[in-house]
């Protein structure tokens, strides 16, 4: 898939994602916006890792709304009753889905969230 490809199916996986938790405003989007064009660098200097941008661009939203103290998303698959959010596995790596660490589980594919 070309560059703009690449960037463009994250941005649309990433969205799905947040939208599914109710975090599409547009502070959200802008957010998001922020985390395409950084990466954009980061796949003109290493095209063969276009596999990965999909994973990073998640974890980028992921860490700037922990930097707001916001959780994102919120796991909603386990019992454990202390609020925690889910984590993309792998970091680095192709076909990037939400976990969670605390049950162990895969919950869903990136941009699959319900």
């Amino acid at each position: 898939m070309n560059e703009p490809g690449v960037l463009l199916t994250a941005r649309a996986m990433v969205l799905h994602d947040l939208a599914a938790r109710g975090f599409n405003d547009a502070a959200m989007v802008s957010l998001l916006e922020d985390a395409i064009a950084e990466r954009q660098w980061w796949l003109d200097q290493w095209p063969d890792g276009a596999e990965h941008i999909a994973g990073l661009v998640a974890q980028d939203v992921q860490d700037r709304l922990v930097d707001n103290r916001i959780r994102w998303p919120r796991c909603t698959a386990c019992d454990d009753l202390h609020d925690h959010e889910l984590r993309i596995e792998p970091e680095l790596g192709p076909d990037p889905h939400w976990v969670c660490e605390r049950a162990g589980i895969t919950v869903a594919p990136l941009g699959g969230l319900t």
